[in-house]
């Protein structure tokens, strides 16, 4: 993901769906997750949803990246326990600046 690239030695892992979501994070290590909502297979709030019901998963910092901006997405998604919430189109610097607090509260 191009816009985290001042992250420096990062590495990033992506999934085309929400299952694959799940699937990769029995497999790989992550430090910090970055979710859609609108997925095919599984929907983001289910993932997340699984993330927070987890114990390995439970303290992961999940920023939302969507493009529904409505009050009752970004409601279901802080329920579902989002740290972030941000709306397509974004500012890369924004998503930077929240993903390093998120991984510097670690």
């Amino acid at each position: 993901m191009t816009s985290l690239k001042g992250l420096g030695s990062v590495k990033f892992c992506e999934a085309s769906n929400g299952l694959e979501a799940i699937e990769r994070l029995a497999l790989i290590s992550v430090d910090l997750m970055i979710l859609d909502l609108n997925m095919p297979e599984m929907h983001g709030i289910e993932v997340l949803q699984f993330v927070r019901a987890h114990k390995t998963y439970r303290d992961l910092p999940v920023v939302v990246l969507t493009t529904r901006g409505d009050q009752r997405s970004r409601e279901e998604a802080a329920t579902s326990g989002a740290t972030q919430y941000l709306t397509k189109p974004f500012q890369a610097g924004d998503l930077l600046a929240h993903a390093r607090k998120l991984l510097a509260e670690e």
